[in-house]
């Protein structure tokens, strides 16, 4: 017998018309998107490449400044406050990373057990609120509650709250102490982001065969053991690939939050490399000095994230082509 291949039907001409058309129309939308990016991502990177070899001055500008080669690279590991910048930046980017892979698990397999729908979805949109308010405001409101007081005023909530209930003798200085200025930047930002987050993993939580669950309640295992046996298991995929893509961004502690939140008094424990950028550039008016500091970040970040989708590959099945 002879077989024929079978050849797929072909588009009239109006639908392929019209399809190409809808096709366009997805295009110009990301238009807009891709001009924001051009402009103020990709054109700004070969003006911060020279001026990071640079005697950077805005007179003579980027061709008429001083060629100085790697001088602002000796002077930037020369500098008093690079160390403890990039120290503080790893370890309140670690931190946070890790407690916003936990707190997130941990509340999506909570929530999961509600089984009322209503009560549900309320915790789910009182927990997501926070992540749609920015920094500006956010930070306004942190101070506010976190305040100390003094003789003339009372302390804020949280201090009033402690005092009242007996755990502390007199108010902590959450925002302008070394001792608590990381933990409040950490704890922030995760109470910020959690409610987020926690989508990811109840939407890999429904992904999850039910028949599972029935096998293993036939075995004897009861709600603890199913979680262990079968939820963590069944959701560790998604947890690998979101802890490794968080690697990319371990030297952007948050810049947004600390700037706002941050002073001089917790520069030992609260400065990070954003922020160092920032003072030098803007405040001190070290453009060279500044520009040197990002290119190495950006560096850094570059081979970060490349090794991170190569173990997202590698650990999750993860690609982006």
């Amino acid at each position: 017998m002879s077989t024929k291949a079978v050849k797929a039907p072909r588009l009239q001409k109006s639908e392929l018309q019209k399809t190409r058309g809808e096709r366009l129309f997805f295009h110009a939308m990301l238009f807009l998107p891709v001009l924001f990016l051009f402009v103020y991502h990709f054109l700004p990177i070969p003006a911060g490449i020279l001026m990071a070899f640079e005697n950077f001055q805005p007179a003579k500008g980027f061709f008429g400044s001083k060629f100085v080669g790697f001088k602002n690279f000796q002077r930037l590991f020369a500098l008093p406050d690079t160390w403890p910048a990039l120290v503080n930046t790893l370890i309140i980017a670690i931190e946070k990373i890790g407690f916003n892979i936990i707190i997130p698990v941990s509340f999506a397999l909570l929530l999961n057990e509600i089984k009322v729908n209503w009560f549900k979805r309320t915790v789910q949109t009182v927990t997501y609120l926070p992540y749609f308010l920015s920094w500006i405001i956010l930070s306004g409101i942190l101070i506010k509650f976190l305040s100390p007081g003094s003789s003339a005023t009372s302390p804020g909530l949280l201090n009033n709250l402690l005092l009242r209930l007996g755990f502390i003798k007199e108010p902590i200085y959450f925002l302008g102490s070394n001792s608590t200025f990381r933990q409040t930047m950490v704890i922030s930002d995760v109470w910020k982001n959690f409610g987020y987050n926690t989508i990811v993993y109840l939407a890999a939580l429904t992904g999850i065969d039910p028949t599972l669950y029935e096998a293993s309640a036939i075995d004897g295992a009861g709600r603890w053991k199913q979680t262990l046996h079968v939820t963590i298991p069944g959701i560790a995929p998604f947890i690998i690939l979101m802890t490794v893509l968080a690697i990319g961004n371990v030297l952007s502690a948050g810049f947004d939050q600390i700037f706002n939140l941050y002073n001089p008094a917790v520069y030992a424990t609260g400065d990070i490399i954003d922020t160092l950028v920032y003072r030098l550039g803007m405040e001190n008016m070290q453009f060279s000095l500044s520009a040197t500091i990002g290119l190495l970040k950006s560096v850094v970040s570059c081979i970060l994230v490349l090794t991170s989708y190569k173990l997202a590959d590698k650990l999750a099945g993860y690609r982006i082509w």
